[in-house]
């Protein structure tokens, strides 16, 4: 398996409140990059918002067999965080992936 940094950037075109934030966050705690297995300490939030423009990127460390399914499988936990914290593709759309790193083991 292969370790992949999957980054979601996405727009925000209805509001998160502190509540949905909180929640967002901890859905996305199971795949938080902060320690990756890159071998080194990796300095990365995984929520970011610019709410000057409403962006937003979701970072992730994934595991699979090639860059395809390590998208899939980001975009699937990104998803659901998002569906967790009342945000759907319509509030929240995403756009295409970008793999930061990886690490093949």
């Amino acid at each position: 398996m292969t370790t992949y940094l999957v980054a979601l950037p996405g727009t925000l075109l209805g509001e998160l409140t502190p509540a949905a934030r909180t929640e967002l966050l901890r859905e996305l705690s199971p795949a938080d990059p902060r320690h990756t297995a890159l071998g080194e300490h990796e300095d990365l939030d995984r929520f970011t918002l610019d709410e000057g423009n409403s962006t937003f990127v979701i970072r992730l460390e994934v595991q699979a067999a090639t860059s395809g399914e390590a998208e899939a499988e980001a975009r699937r936990i990104g998803t659901a965080a998002l569906a967790s914290a009342g945000l759907d593709e319509n509030s929240a759309p995403m756009g295409p992936a970008a793999i930061s790193g990886i690490d093949t083991e």
